[in-house]
């Protein structure tokens, strides 16, 4: 037996399962609610998005990530949402955007910058979303 077969953490006491790490994440929802509730932001979104309100359209589409397993297409559906709303937006205006965002959700911008987003946004082979 090859020594890079062996699963090392089926030995670790302390090494989480994925079961483990994303029962923290349960919001005691069916993937049916999480779906409906994905369906919702995103009309949500859509609909600011066609009042012009572009910040508020942001926040909304960030908000309650899917994070449990076995749901991509809600996954995907959020995601969808993000791109669509940050695609509306002119580059220029990223740094802007993110200054009005919630500590929680300007984290990431913190750590990588506001180029990452740009980047994400004119690169159109870094988001493959259906």
């Amino acid at each position: 037996m090859s020594w890079r077969r062996i699963d090392i953490d089926q030995y670790d006491e302390d090494a989480y399962t994925e079961d483990e790490i994303m029962a923290e994440f349960e919001a005691g929802l069916t993937p049916q609610q999480l779906e409906a509730d994905a369906q919702t932001r995103t009309s949500d979104v859509r609909n600011l998005m066609n009042k012009g309100d572009l910040n508020a359209a942001l926040v909304r589409s960030l908000e309650d990530p899917p994070y449990l397993r076995h749901i991509d297409q809600v996954k995907l559906a959020s995601t969808q949402s993000v791109v669509d709303v940050l695609n509306a937006y002119r580059a220029s205006d990223i740094e802007t955007v993110v200054k009005g965002l919630k500590g929680e959700q300007r984290d990431l911008t913190e750590v990588a910058g506001t180029g990452s987003i740009v980047r994400v946004m004119t690169d159109k082979r870094s988001v493959t979303v259906a």
